[in-house]
């Protein structure tokens, strides 16, 4: 009884370390937009430095995961847990990546104005992402495949406002070709936040994966959907 309730204890602990994680990520998504837009370099540069702990954070979670799969024998389906629980913390260090790149964008572009026009979509796009893991996250607490499925169809908003960010940088460049350069660092920026929401579907196809046994399933019932 001891050994399985610290198993329990275990299990649970390795999920508050991911949920914590995720929250950390959710809140520099946020942050590392509003400092590209305010040109504030101090906080790009503090959260391109914080990806260190964001990588380390995942390797501590692996080692939990390893630790507990050699020590306490898991149930098959406690092993659907810990295999899910293993891709989600790499999806979500892989997130922070995208919020270091645009933090390194924001340092690369340094004082220079940033036109508003090319970058009027990324705050929504960095909400949108948000929300998206913020939910991604809840059903992963909740085992639930039917949040992980919504949270999916969510994509195509954010694909939506990549795209006109993606024809207001050619606009621009075409017009500006001086400023080349910025146009096309901020483009990157954009399309760092579409990458960081596909990212995000890559965990509920995890979850899906979680509830039900079977990985991809996610995606072909949006395949299903959208051909409706």
């Amino acid at each position: 009884m001891v050994i399985r309730e610290h198993y329990a204890r275990d299990l649970r602990n390795m999920q508050d370390e991911i949920l914590r994680m995720g929250s950390e990520v959710e809140e520099n998504l946020i942050k590392v937009v509003t400092a590209l837009l305010k040109r504030d370099l101090v906080t790009s540069d503090e959260l391109v430095k914080s990806d260190k702990w964001f990588n380390q954070r995942r390797i501590d979670i692996m080692n939990q995961i390893f630790g507990i799969i050699a020590t306490q024998q898991p149930m098959a389906s406690d092993l659907r847990l810990l295999a899910a629980s293993l891709e989600i913390a790499g999806e979500l260090e892989r997130i922070h990546d995208y919020v270091k790149g645009i933090g390194s964008i924001s340092l690369m572009i340094g004082e220079a104005e940033v036109p508003a026009k090319l970058v009027v979509h990324m705050p929504q796009m960095a909400e949108k992402g948000r929300f998206m893991l913020h939910r991604s996250l809840d059903a992963f607490t909740q085992r639930d495949s039917d949040i992980a499925f919504e949270t999916i169809k969510r994509d195509d908003e954010v694909d939506e406002l990549y795209n006109n960010t993606y024809r207001a940088v050619m606009a621009y460049m075409a017009a500006n070709s001086d400023s080349f350069q910025l146009a096309q660092r901020l483009e990157w920026a954009a399309h760092n936040l579409e990458r960081a929401a596909d990212r995000v579907t890559n965990i509920c196809e995890w979850v899906i994966y979680l509830a039900s046994g079977e990985y991809n399933q996610g995606k072909e019932l949006l395949r299903s959907y959208n051909s409706t």
